[in-house]
Parts: structure tokens; C-alpha cells; sequence
């Protein structure tokens, strides 16, 4: 099977009450995430909600460009996809 790489924009926003996908605004992902930004948590959380809402392994997504500029870019390694 091969595999495709995938990356889009996402705006996350932590400490937003829950993990969940709000939608696209302006080609951007955007997102909110319970875990607060410390330590990586909240990144850590946003990679844990894409790759259960996109049902790939965990593994096979990844920040990509993380510079404190939003929207940050994210990478999914996808199995099987064809563009």
C-alpha cells in the first residue's frame, strides 16, 4: 500500500474546554484541546485529535513548522490516501 504526505495549517487553541475539530476558516484547521500549553501538552493533544479524527497511528502525525507563529503545520503520514 503506499503512502501519501499530507500537510495543512492548524490554529490551536488550548485550554479551549475539550478536544475537538471546529472546522476550516480561511484554509486553516481549527482546533481546541483541554490539555494547556506546557510542556508540549497542548501539541501533544492536537497530534492525539487528528490522528483519532483522521483514524490514522498516532506515529504517523507530526508537527512540522512550530515557530510560534500560528497557524503551525502539521504533517500526516496517510497510508493508503491517493490524491
Amino acid at each position: 500500500m503506499s503512502q501519501t504526505d499530507v500537510r495543512f495549517a492548524v490554529r490551536l487553541t488550548p485550554r479551549g474546554g475539550s478536544d475537538r475539530v471546529e472546522g476550516v476558516i480561511d484554509g486553516v484547521l481549527r482546533a481546541r484541546v483541554a490539555a494547556p500549553p506546557v510542556e508540549g501538552a497542548a501539541n501533544q493533544a492536537l497530534l492525539r485529535l487528528i490522528a483519532q479524527e483522521l483514524d490514522v497511528p498516532r506515529r504517523d502525525v507530526r508537527l512540522v513548522a512550530v515557530d510560534g507563529v500560528e497557524p503551525d503545520r502539521v504533517l500526516v503520514r496517510w497510508p493508503g490516501l491517493r490524491i
